[in-house]
């Protein structure tokens, strides 16, 4: 089902999943190029979780998805923004699912709890883009030099809210789990690996109720 939110720069459009009632696990794709190659695992997790009767969401966040901003007029300061006046239209509580960058974009939101996989910090992120970079381009997206400025330094988990990281067991960084798979985004070209999102909603699931959102 698609819905809409409004937040104070315009209208979004947001998949929602699942039963209208109880938590809402909403997911946070990482940011540009990664967000088309991690976007079929989200909503095949999201999907998994309705099935269990675990409601979901996937907000276009400002600059993303058929959001009508463009790419180099998105701030972190609105990304943030817009996640949490998505969150604020549920009336229900709700828990995070974000992927890489996506994980620095909830600190504004009002969430019982986070549920993070492959949490990427805005160092690494801008390190990443550097690599990506023609001119003012990064893999084919303008990128206001606003939005370099404010993700450096930016940390996926400086908070006090319950929050479970998550890797695959290629990534040598600390997890509360590490899980077999092959990171989404680093493929070539956008694919969903189902196996992989029946483990991600295995886990989500448990630690929504872990949490007793």
């Amino acid at each position: 089902m698609i819905e809409r939110y409004t937040w104070s720069g315009g209208t979004e459009a947001m998949l929602r999943f699942g039963p209208p009632t109880g938590v809402v696990v909403t997911a946070i794709l990482p940011l540009l190029e990664e967000a088309n190659r991690t976007r079929g695992l989200v909503i095949a997790t999201l999907r998994d979780l309705g099935q269990r009767g675990i409601a979901g969401a996937l907000p276009d966040l400002p600059g993303t998805g058929e959001s009508p901003l463009p790419t180099d007029a998105v701030r972190l300061a609105d990304l943030r923004t817009a996640l949490a006046a998505a969150v604020r239209t549920f009336g229900r509580p709700a828990v995070t699912f974000a992927i890489r960058s996506g994980a620095l974009l909830d600190s504004d939101a009002p969430v019982a709890a986070r549920w993070l996989l492959a949490p990427q910090g805005g160092d690494d992120l801008l390190r990443a883009w550097r690599r990506l970079s023609a001119g003012d381009m990064v893999a084919g997206n303008q990128v206001a030099p606003e939005l370099h400025a404010a993700l450096s330094g930016a940390d996926p988990v400086a908070t006090d809210i319950p929050t479970r990281v998550v890797r695959l067991d290629t990534d040598p960084r600390p997890a509360d789990r590490k899980l077999a798979g092959a990171p989404p985004w680093h493929r070539a070209e956008p694919d969903t690996d189902l196996e992989l999102a029946a483990k991600l909603a295995d886990d989500i699931a448990a630690w929504v109720e872990r949490c007793g959102a």
